[in-house]
């Protein structure tokens, strides 16, 4: 009989956390099983919206999302595609002074992460946006942000990983999986393996890999709500957000305005957009984006992500047995920082631990907060 297959390190999950931290490991000369039930970038990663943004980020994600952006400039190397990656600035409109003025603290915390915001309103925010509606009374640009694809980055990490000298597995689940008191030891589809590190990037279904050494985070699933309209004429001029969230809008080259907000519906394995939700939305954002009213939609979809109580992500060891590694529950904000989570999680594999602060990222934290609510 042949031998088991035995990695460095075995992940499991095929979306953009898992093939990032795929890649950074394989480069770095690791033997690397990345394994993935359904396709690699197919589920939350490849459905999400496409937001490359720093603005807006709590000050725990500032350190990871400066450190991913840096990577987002590199794809073309990295991959060997840019993804469609656009550096438009990403605009977060303000719709009273309240907010204004929530957007300039958030400017002065950022400034202190080498992130600079422009605060605009009055007659030179009219000046320089004529194509906003009076819903919005101004805004902060944050130049460095931008968007990309999803549906061609994702995957492209699996085969940058591929490439790199990373064992890709699709349509391959992992089953069975326990640790010895030396190696985790599992089933990969139908073949027995073997592996010295466990990474957990199941995304929305991570609690099932965490359960087997009888670990769990509070996450629940949420299904982003995301359409397109037909082509038109450019006007958007960056990626846009809202302060206090509710409605996100960008337009690509094509012309085609990609735009989102609130929830689909789904079962916790699928997701389906809500047809009250898009039309709910989409009169708020015409209110913003006057030249949508008249707009055809095209297609509508949503996806599965892990959503957590304080919607930071679950990154770091467990509590329960040596080298494993979660990194999932991003809260629908994953996408800017998954990059930068796989090259953390290929230091702490390589070096044992990172320059980037994963405190506030522990799973123990939910174990602090569900003993506070006892005491």
């Amino acid at each position: 009989m042949s031998e088991a297959p035995h990695y460095d390190v075995a992940i499991a999950g095929g979306g953009l956390v898992g093939s990032s931290a795929a890649l950074a490991l394989a480069r770095r000369g690791l033997r690397v099983g990345l394994f993935e039930r359904r396709f690699c970038g197919a589920q939350a990663s490849g459905v999400n919206y496409g937001g490359v943004r720093c603005q807006g980020r709590p000050v725990e994600q500032m350190p990871l999302a400066m450190r991913a952006r840096r990577i987002w400039d590199r794809l073309p190397d990295l991959i060997g595609i840019d993804g469609e990656f656009t550096v438009s600035g990403h605009l977060r409109l303000a719709r009273s002074e309240s907010d204004l003025a929530a957007l300039q603290q958030w400017a002065d915390m950022a400034r202190d992460y080498g992130l600079h915001a422009q605060l605009l309103s009055g007659a030179q925010f009219r000046e320089r946006y004529p194509w906003l509606g009076a819903a919005a009374v101004g805004g902060s640009l944050c130049a460095s942000d931008g968007h990309a694809n999803p549906r061609l980055v994702s995957p492209a990490f699996a085969r940058a990983a591929r490439a790199a000298g990373a064992d890709v597995r699709e349509q391959t689940a992992l089953s069975g999986i326990h640790h010895d008191g030396k190696r985790f030891h599992m089933r990969a589809g139908d073949t027995q393996i073997s592996a010295d590190w466990l990474i957990n990037s199941a995304g929305a279904w991570a609690n099932t890999v965490a359960g087997y050494f009888g670990e769990s985070a509070p996450m629940k699933p949420i299904y982003p709500n995301m359409w397109v309209t037909e082509p038109l004429p450019l006007f958007i001029t960056h990626n846009l957000g809202v302060y206090g969230g509710g409605i996100y809008a960008r337009q690509v080259a094509r012309g085609n305005c990609v735009i989102g907000g609130g929830r689909g519906h789904g079962d916790g394995e699928y997701g389906q957009p809500s047809t009250e939700t898009t039309r709910a939305v989409m009169r708020d954002a015409c209110a913003l984006l006057p030249a949508l009213r008249e707009a055809l939609l095209i297609r509508t979809w949503s996806g599965v992500e892990g959503e957590t109580p304080d919607s930071n992500p679950i990154i770091g060891p467990s509590r329960a047995v040596p080298r494993l590694l979660h990194a999932f529950g991003f809260s629908g904000g994953g996408f800017l920082l998954a990059p930068g989570v796989g090259e953390v999680l290929a230091d702490l594999v390589i070096d044992g631990t990172t320059a980037t602060p994963l405190d506030a990222f522990s799973i123990g934290r939910f174990a602090q907060l569900a003993t506070s609510s006892v005491a």
